[in-house]
C-alpha cells in the first residue's frame, strides 16, 4: 500500500510503498477513506513530541471502512464505516483504567505516534477504540471529529455547568466545532485568534461567537472560563487575566510552549488551571451521540494523500480555516 512515512523528526514525510498491515487479535483492518491533519501531527514531525515510533505513519483522525476483523472482535462488520482517534490502545488493567480514567492509562498506545496511523491506504486499529460515525457527516467532514471534535468536547466538558461566558484561545479545527456546541447550549463564546487575523475572527463570528478579537486583547466582558487550543504558553497568563473570580482555564493541547511567569494575583481568587489528557471511550460515545442529534458544521480543506507535507505546511503557517483532511480513497 501507499503511505506517508516519517523516518526522522524535522524531515519531510516520504510518500512510499509499505507492507499492508495485518489485524492482530482484537484489531480491525480499515480501508482508509480520509485522515485529518492535526496540530499534534506537526508536534511529532517537528520533534516537539520526543518519542515517536520510527519509521512512523502519522495520522490519528481516521475515517474508513472495515476490511477484515482480527480474532476476538465483535460488534463490527466488514464494510462498516468507523473512525479511529488519538488514543488507540489501553492496557485495561492499570489503576487508572480500572477506575474509568483510561485516558491516563500507564501503558497506552497512541494512533499516529506510537502506533501507525492513517496517512496511508490501510490501517490496523484496536476495535475497542473504533467508533461508528453518524451518517450526517461525509468522510471528509467526519475526519476532524476524531480529534478536533473529541478533544474539544473533552475540554468543553471540564467547564462548570454555570459557566456562561466562554473564551476560546486559538480558533482552529477544535474551536470551530466547540463554538457551535457551546452556542447550541445557550452559552456566549468569545473567540481569540492570532493578533490581526481578521479572516479567522470573521469565521468565528459566522459560527455564532458573540465577539472575536486578537489574543493580545481583553474581551468586552469577564469570562467565566477559557479553553486554550493554541500551543502557546503565553496564552495562559493572558487567559487568567480575562477570567473572572472563581473561573477556570483549560489547556487542551498535548503540547504547549513554556508558560512564562505571571503574578500570583492573576491566579488568586479561586481561579483554576487544568490540562486535558487524551480521551475516554465514554467521551467519544457522548460526543458522537450529541452531534448526531444536533449537527455541527465542519469546515474542511481536502488534500490528496501524497500532499500531506503541503497540508502540514499550511497548518504550520496558519493558512487554514477549519481543518485539513487527507483524502485517501
Amino acid at each position: 500500500m501507499k503511505a506517508c512515512v516519517l523516518h526522522a523528526a524535522h524531515q519531510a514525510l516520504v510518500f512510499e510503498e509499505v507492507p499492508d498491515p495485518l489485524p492482530a487479535p482484537g484489531q480491525v483492518l480499515i480501508r482508509v477513506k480520509t485522515c485529518g491533519v492535526c496540530r499534534t501531527d506537526l508536534h511529532i514531525v517537528d520533534g516537539e513530541l520526543k518519542q515517536p515510533k520510527l519509521p512512523l505513519v502519522p495520522g490519528h483522525e481516521i475515517i474508513g471502512t472495515v476490511l477484515k476483523t482480527g480474532a476476538g472482535v465483535t460488534g463490527f462488520q466488514v464494510g462498516q464505516r468507523v473512525g479511529v482517534p488519538w488514543l488507540g490502545h489501553t492496557c485495561g488493567t492499570c489503576r487508572f483504567c480500572l477506575k474509568g480514567q483510561e485516558n491516563l492509562c500507564d501503558s497506552p498506545g497512541f494512533t499516529g505516534y506510537t502506533l501507525d496511523g492513517g496517512y496511508a491506504e490501510q490501517a490496523a486499529a484496536d476495535a475497542r477504540y473504533c467508533f461508528p460515525i453518524p451518517g450526517a457527516y461525509d468522510d471528509t467532514r467526519a475526519a476532524p471529529l476524531m480529534c478536533a471534535g473529541l478533544i474539544g468536547f473533552r475540554s468543553y466538558r471540564m467547564l462548570s455547568a454555570d459557566a456562561q461566558k466562554i473564551g476560546l484561545y486559538g480558533f482552529g479545527a477544535a474551536a470551530h466545532i466547540t463554538v457551535q456546541i457551546a452556542v447550541q447550549s445557550g452559552r456566549q463564546v468569545y473567540a481569540f485568534t492570532r493578533p490581526g487575523d481578521r479572516e479567522s475572527q470573521r469565521f468565528a463570528m459566522s459560527l455564532g461567537a458573540a465577539w472575536a478579537g486578537g489574543s493580545d486583547q481583553l474581551p468586552p466582558a469577564r469570562l467565566d472560563a477559557a479553553i486554550i487550543y493554541a500551543p502557546l504558553g503565553a496564552l495562559l497568563p493572558a487567559a487568567l487575566k480575562a477570567v473572572d473570580k472563581g473561573g477556570s482555564v483549560i489547556c487542551a493541547g498535548i503540547h504547549m510552549s513554556d508558560i512564562p511567569s505571571f503574578p500570583y494575583a492573576d491566579l488568586w481568587e479561586e481561579r483554576s488551571v487544568r490540562s486535558v489528557a487524551n480521551l475516554t471511550r465514554e467521551d467519544g460515545d457522548a460526543f458522537l451521540a450529541l452531534i448526531g442529534k444536533h449537527p455541527v458544521q465542519i469546515t474542511a480543506a481536502p488534500y490528496p494523500l501524497a500532499d500531506a507535507n503541503r497540508a502540514l505546511d499550511d497548518l504550520r503557517a496558519g493558512r487554514l480555516q477549519g481543518a485539513a483532511v487527507l483524502v485517501v480513497g
